[in-house]
Formats: structure tokens, C-alpha cells, sequence
């Protein structure tokens, strides 16, 4: 298109259409890629593009997460703060104030999806879990659903949260566990200063064990530039950590926790994390890595 075309085209078509039309030229650039490398294909791909013959391009893209309905969930309001909630396994998990019921149940059942046993979003499995009495640090914890599934279990709780808006919701969530809770209104990653700060920074090594589950937007290399200290001297040690933000963290940050000896193994199946607007071919991205240092 030209640049008037392309001008026209951003005015009158509604946002939606521009996303379906995205996402199916998205699709077309998938199937023409394997067609033309098949050497490439691999039983986990195949199960894909399975699916996406018949589905628009998605986060998870595999037939579990059709199971899951926005119309299912429901949402709850506290008289009391006026914040809206849902029930997870019976404790009560408070979204940002100014979002309403329907964004709510959007963006919770995302969670549930992320979180299904099938996932590769998921954090912990039947091989790795997190152990009673161990400290948690939640990088990246957004609503706080992972802390809250742990926090009957957890010795501590250390939440690292950059979205001031989160903080409101976050104290409602675990105003009945407040004593073992840490809230920190930043980034976490490799300096200090107003608005970042550092694992090492914050957290000293010892005898109890530390799980450490990492979703960060892009900064998990910069997060662990920070954590040397931990990683170097912290037994146990379990991490689970997203690499699918950029192209390249599989394998940086799968190199880089090797140099701390930890046993690492990788969650099952790929995600399509079309929101990288650089999406290359092979398009599929491992969810995180599960390491564990004894």
C-alpha cells in the first residue's frame, strides 16, 4: 500500500479487523514457512499446525485452551474497597480498581489458561514444584495468582511489581498473610536506582530454600545479571523463568544459568507470542525454563 492507502486504511478500519487481518496473514506466513521446511518440522509443530489449520493464530496455541470461557468466571465485589475479585481455590485474587467485570474475567482466564496443566506458560509441574517452607520471589507479579496458589506453603513471600496500579489489588490479595509479605514497587534487573533495583540487592542467600519464578517482559537476562550473588551461593535453588519475550532467550538464558550448575529442563510445547511485532520464522517460542540447583 501507499502511504495514502496505508493512512486510509488506519482511519477507517476498525482496530479488530486490523487484528484478524494480522493474525491471518500471520497464519499464512507460518504454513508457508514449514511447507518450505520441512526438515525443521517436529512432532510438537506438527500438533500446532494442527490446530492453527483451523484457528486463528493464539497465545497457547494448542485445543485445551478452547475449554476455557470468559462467560464462566465470575466476579465479585468488595463492599468494603470497593475492588472487584474472583476466587482462586477459595481466596479471594483483586484486579486494578478501574477495571470492570469484563476485562476482569479476560484477563483471568488468560491466567487459568497460562496455569493448565497442559501449558507451557505453566511454572511448576509433578517434577518441580515449590516446597513447603520455602521462600518465594515473584518477579513480574502482575495480579499475584502464582504467590497466592503458594502462599499456605511459602515462609515468605518477596513480590516485585513495576505497575503502581498493581500495588492497590496486591495488598488487598494478601492483607490476610501480611506478615510474610514484601511488596516492591519496581523493576527488578541489573542496577539501582529510583525505579529498578536488584534481586542481589534485595535478597541474601541462606539455608531456606528459594523458588524464583520470573515473567518480566523481556528483562530475564537483565534479572539475572542482577542475581549473581543468589545464583552463585543459594542452595536450594529453583527457578522458573519465561523465555519466550525475545527471539534469542532459549538459548542466552539457558547459557547462562549453565554457568551456575543448575539442572535445566524446559516446559512441554511452544508458544506463538505474536505480540513481538519482530516475529521471525521458526515463530514458536519454548514457555520457560525450569532450573533447579541442589
Amino acid at each position: 500500500m501507499n502511504n495514502f492507502a496505508i493512512h486510509l486504511y488506519n482511519i477507517f478500519v476498525p482496530k479488530h479487523f486490523k487484528k484478524k487481518i494480522q493474525k491471518n496473514k500471520l497464519r499464512r506466513s507460518i504454513f508457508e514457512y514449514y511447507d518450505n521446511h520441512p526438515e525443521v518440522l517436529s512432532p510438537e509443530i506438527e500438533k500446532i499446525l494442527d490446530y492453527l489449520k483451523t484457528h486463528s493464530p493464539v497465545f497457547i496455541p494448542y485445543p485445551f485452551q478452547d475449554q476455557y470461557h470468559d462467560r464462566n468466571i465470575k466476579v465479585f465485589k468488595n463492599s468494603e474497597n470497593g475492588l472487584k475479585y474472583v476466587l482462586q481455590d477459595g481466596k479471594k485474587l483483586y484486579f486494578k480498581r478501574k477495571w470492570g467485570k469484563k476485562r476482569i474475567q479476560r484477563a483471568y482466564k488468560s491466567l487459568l489458561k497460562e496455569q493448565d496443566l497442559q501449558s507451557p506458560h505453566r511454572y511448576s509441574n509433578e517434577q518441580f514444584q515449590f516446597d513447603e517452607g520455602f521462600i518465594l520471589i515473584d518477579a513480574g507479579t502482575a495480579e499475584g495468582n502464582f504467590a497466592l496458589s503458594q502462599i499456605e506453603k511459602a515462609s515468605k513471600v518477596i513480590l516485585f511489581e513495576p505497575d503502581a496500579e498493581w500495588i492497590e489489588p496486591l495488598n488487598a490479595t494478601f492483607a490476610p498473610w501480611k506478615q510474610k509479605i514484601t511488596i516492591i514497587n519496581k523493576f527488578v534487573g541489573d542496577s539501582e536506582d529510583s525505579n529498578q533495583t536488584t534481586i542481589d540487592k534485595t535478597i541474601s542467600s541462606g539455608d531456606t530454600g528459594i523458588f524464583l519464578k520470573a515473567d518480566v517482559e523481556g528483562w530475564e537476562l537483565k534479572m539475572l545479571s542482577g542475581a549473581t550473588k543468589l545464583l552463585s551461593e543459594q542452595r536450594p535453588l529453583k527457578i522458573a523463568l519465561c523465555t519466550y519475550h525475545k527471539e534469542q532467550d532459549e538459548k542466552e538464558l539457558s547459557e547462562f544459568l549453565a554457568k551456575y550448575d543448575f539442572k535445566i529442563s524446559f516446559s512441554d510445547g511452544y508458544l506463538l507470542f505474536f505480540h513481538d511485532k519482530n516475529l521471525k520464522p521458526p515463530y514458536f517460542r519454548r514457555g520457560l525454563i525450569r532450573a533447579n540447583k541442589q
